[in-house]
């Protein structure tokens, strides 16, 4: 009886390992092109955005959460740093931003003006966030972390500041350092970027957490 349990318990654990997605053991550069790929054709993609040891003295971006689509477009709110913190409405569509500026209601913006990006641009498939997981230089795993239940798999590389500029007009042209996290299944979970978003103010942390299977949101400009 003892032999037959623990014949019964290799089996078990044999037929769970064979049972496991295989895309742990894909080369890392083609987990990074199925993951940009699996963003890419995603309808709505919830988003929440986060900041760490941002500069004092500039105009930041601290914090964003909403739902984006590849149309490009955005809904959603934001939190910013412009002599004093900000929070606001922000939809952008057909290439123009509003906010839900306090006492003066909906507006055309320029993000830059604020200290960030357009929120638009992270959804464009070519040079948006997907485009940062094919273009990251010497990416390599680096350990496993967990969401909940969900076993995710960090990979760590650099970006050429160019490719962060893009997006982020304020920053450097140096390397930035990227940490992206991805599902068994080769899903972006989340991306860490860090490095100077602000020119000489010093280094500093944004991240992003997505859903890929948001809710379906109509996104028009506020009238």
């Amino acid at each position: 009886m003892r032999r037959l349990t623990t014949l019964m318990v290799v089996v078990l654990f044999a037929v769970a390992a064979c049972s496991g997605s295989t895309s742990n053991r894909q080369p890392v550069a083609d987990r990074l092109a199925a993951a940009k790929k699996s963003f890419d054709e995603a309808k709505f993609i919830g988003f929440t955005l986060s900041s760490d040891h941002l500069p004092g003295g500039v105009s930041a971006l601290e914090s964003a959460h909403g739902t984006g689509t590849h149309a490009p477009a955005f809904t959603g709110s934001v939190q910013v740093m412009k002599g004093l913190s900000i929070d606001a409405g922000l939809v952008a569509v057909d290439g123009a931003v509003y906010a839900k500026l306090p006492f003066v209601g909906w507006s055309k913006i320029n993000p830059a003006d604020y200290g960030a990006p357009d929120p638009a641009a992270l959804m464009n498939r070519r040079t948006g966030i997907s485009s940062l997981l094919t273009d990251t230089v010497a990416a390599k795993t680096s350990g496993s972390e967990r969401s909940g239940s969900t076993i995710l798999t960090k990979v760590d590389g650099h970006l050429p500041g160019k490719y962060v500029h893009a997006l982020f007009s304020s920053s450097a042209l140096t390397s930035f350092k990227v940490t992206f996290t991805l599902t068994d299944g080769n899903a972006l979970h989340g991306v860490s970027i860090t490095g100077p978003f602000y020119g000489d103010h010093g280094d500093c942390t944004y991240s992003i957490i997505f859903d890929l299977t948001a809710d379906p949101v109509t996104i028009t400009a506020p009238q």
